[in-house]
């Protein structure tokens, strides 16, 4: 008798922990239905979408063995799960990668350089002649970069304009910055997008208090008879200290030093959401003024299925959904499922293909796409 008791208790254990895990796999892959101003929180859960996909996966496999019929619980909630799951990844097999493009397509590229390791380039002038090498294999005609460090006045120390428009035979370009972030007083940190198309207009948007992360950029290019605007941006970023990471790689059991650790990473995820819910707010109001076609890239700091994410391009083609493969993660710590940088497309355009470079030459890896007005 007490054998049966424990037995069907441990079933209801397992039922509710599935459909615990369910639900809360369901919050994650909608997260941005909720404002992260009122429920922040659930931006946690976007986070660990995956990994309850995979507990669900378990759950399933279980079942299968066991009493077949309550797989439905994860087969349920991964069919209404079905398009935010599509985001995280793609139903798809890599394709390979073709560095000639059609004649008739814009290669686009963005890319988080870490200001081209500028801190360490007398050490190792290797990393910034790799990432320049990489550029110029792959040949975009418009490259968006986050985090660029160059000079564009007289001084010539760490690495000007004119040197990175003649290594990568770029005829012109666009730099936004805050000169209150300037290096050394003398070298820009900010974004930037170079150009083989010629620019017919070009715009800094900036809010207060008009630091990095409250500015984003776009030019129009000309293209044949195509008028297009290409926005680059960088939403808010985590900024975890070291010691921060350090407890994410290795937690502790020390009791106060694991509350001090979890309270400081709570908070920055929250400010984390929050601001990035206003940037994104600001980009999708530019965004609806476009009389042109719309290209945007940039280091979003934030996952698929965000409030970000979908507010900026939840009308947009995303390069990687279309054409991408696997997890296609951007950033290179932390976890596998970090796929923080993004090329968005018009409706407009077709992807052609997709690639991500995987060399651990900034902290982000870059990432193509080849786009084409659509001949309808």
């Amino acid at each position: 008798m007490a054998k049966g008791f424990f037995r069907r208790q441990a079933k209801r254990i397992i039922i509710v922990a599935n459909i615990l895990a369910a639900a809360l796999f369901l919050l994650g892959s909608y997260s941005y239905l909720f404002s992260p101003k009122h429920f922040w929180p659930i931006g946690l859960l976007n986070l660990t979408a995956f990994y309850f996909l995979l507990v669900l996966v378990g759950f399933l496999i279980f079942w299968l063995f066991v009493k077949p019929r309550r797989a439905f619980i994860s087969i349920a909630a991964m069919l209404l799960a079905y398009k935010p799951i599509s985001n995280i990844l793609p139903f798809r097999f890599a394709h390979s990668f073709a560095k000639d493009k059609q004649a008739d397509a814009i290669r686009v590229m963005t890319w988080n350089v870490a200001q081209f390791n500028v801190l360490n380039d007398k050490k190792h002038p290797e990393v910034k002649n790799n990432m320049l090498d990489i550029i110029n294999e792959y040949q975009p005609d418009i490259a968006c970069f986050q985090e660029m460090v160059a000079e564009d006045s007289s001084i010539k120390k760490h690495g000007h304009m004119d040197e990175f428009l003649k290594t990568l035979n770029y005829p012109d370009y666009f730099y936004s910055y805050n000169s209150k972030d300037d290096f050394w007083g003398y070298a820009h940190f900010g974004i930037i997008i170079f150009s083989r198309y010629p620019i017919i207009n070009k715009k800094t948007v900036s809010f207060y208090p008009n630091d990095y992360n409250s500015i984003f950029q776009y030019i129009d290019i000309v293209k044949g008879e195509d008028t297009i605007r290409v926005f680059n941006i960088h939403l808010q970023s985590l900024r975890f200290s070291r010691t921060n990471l350090k407890y994410i790689d290795e937690p502790t059991i020390e009791e106060e030093k694991t509350l001090k650790e979890s309270k400081s990473i709570l908070s920055k995820f929250k400010r984390g959401f929050l601001k990035r819910e206003v940037q994104a707010d600001r980009i999708k109001a530019e965004l609806d003024k476009s009389p042109y076609p719309v290209i945007l890239t940039g280091d979003f700091n934030d996952l698929p299925n965000s409030y970000a994410y979908h507010t900026i391009g939840g009308d947009m083609k995303n390069a990687f959904v279309e054409k991408g493969a696997g997890l296609g993660r951007t950033f290179s710590g932390i976890s596998p499922v970090l796929r923080i940088d993004n090329i968005f497309a018009d409706n407009r355009f077709e992807v052609n293909q997709y690639l991500r470079i995987n060399k651990k030459l900034s902290d982000h890896f870059p990432i193509f796409a080849d786009l084409q007005m659509s001949k309808k």
